[in-house]
């Protein structure tokens, strides 16, 4: 069970002094690798007994990590960190309930959701350092790496919802963005499989052709490089047009080493397409059609 799963579960138990607190640790954070619990203390206001009360709680729920060397302090975990952005999507109307799983990889886990007029919306966590996390868990410094990635996460998820904007009012085909919160994405639903698990296409041509297309719209409308485009972040819809998703790492068209991503890009694409579909296509021919040097590539 992932921490997006457990936090869904959890936060049902939640309340609003739970998530005072919780913000508190939060905040207290970007100054330190565990807030100590008399700090924790002061913010909230309230008499020591509720603060350990509500610290007593939130850790046997499992959203904090404690430590009692030098001092009695307490940091937020991805379960933690889930609920706190659960909640702000909750209060702010953006869903009601969640659905099902959509995908869990290394570095994001995606649901399904219903808003409050029932439609269903995806959702995705950032899971920065995942695999990191689990190869240092034992060691001093998961702690204060721990707390670096939750960081991390959070640039990422706001990065690709600036993306993800760019791309949608440029017509790029990628999910509508609606809320971004922390390490969190809320958007449009996914429908369809990763580009990589077809094995058949019944015009194979026309998919390479409108991938290519949106590549040169990124490129030439919204000036941005998807940087990691391959079969694994492009969706097939049922009706054979695509989804370009996973844009954390992005760049401009003015980045020093655009050209290059770009033309890594390309590559991974028409690479993929001669393997699995033998469609063929010159690269050159390829590279001048997404950078505008000629209107038409015909294949």
């Amino acid at each position: 069970m992932s921490s997006a799963d457990l936090a869904v579960q959890i936060f049902r138990l939640l309340d609003i002094e739970d998530f005072r607190v919780l913000n508190i640790i939060e905040v207290g954070m970007n100054k330190r690798e565990f807030v100590p619990r008399e700090q924790i203390q002061k913010f909230a206001k309230v008499p020591m007994v509720r603060v350990d009360f509500t610290l007593n709680k939130l850790n046997k729920l499992g959203l904090l990590y404690y430590n009692k060397s030098a001092y009695v302090g307490y940091a937020l975990n991805y379960i933690g960190y889930d609920c706190l952005a659960i909640n702000a999507f909750v209060k702010a109307k953006v869903f009601s309930s969640f659905g099902q799983t959509i995908g869990v990889g290394k570095e994001a886990d995606v649901y399904t959701a219903l808003t409050p007029i029932g439609e269903t919306v995806a959702v995705k966590f950032h899971r920065l350092g995942r695999t990191s996390f689990r190869q240092t868990r034992r060691k001093r410094g998961y702690i204060k790496e721990h707390s670096a990635w939750l960081f991390q996460s959070y640039l990422a998820a706001e990065k690709e919802f600036h993306a993800l904007e760019l791309g949608y009012k440029n017509g790029i085909a990628v999910p509508n963005p609606i809320w971004h919160n922390r390490h969190t994405i809320v958007m449009s639903i996914i429908e369809g499989g990763e580009l990589s698990k077809w094995r058949k296409i019944s015009r194979p041509a026309s998919v390479l052709k409108e991938i290519l297309r949106n590549i040169r719209k990124a490129y030439l409308k919204a000036h941005i490089i998807h940087g990691d485009l391959s079969e694994y972040n492009i969706i097939l819809k049922h009706d054979m047009h695509v989804l370009i998703i996973d844009w954390p790492q992005f760049v401009t068209a003015d980045h020093p080493n655009a050209l290059e991503l770009l033309q890594r890009d390309i590559q991974n694409i028409l690479t993929f397409f001669n393997r699995r579909f033998d469609v063929k296509i010159d690269f050159q021919l390829a590279c001048d059609y997404v950078t505008g040097k000629i209107r038409n590539i015909m294949f």
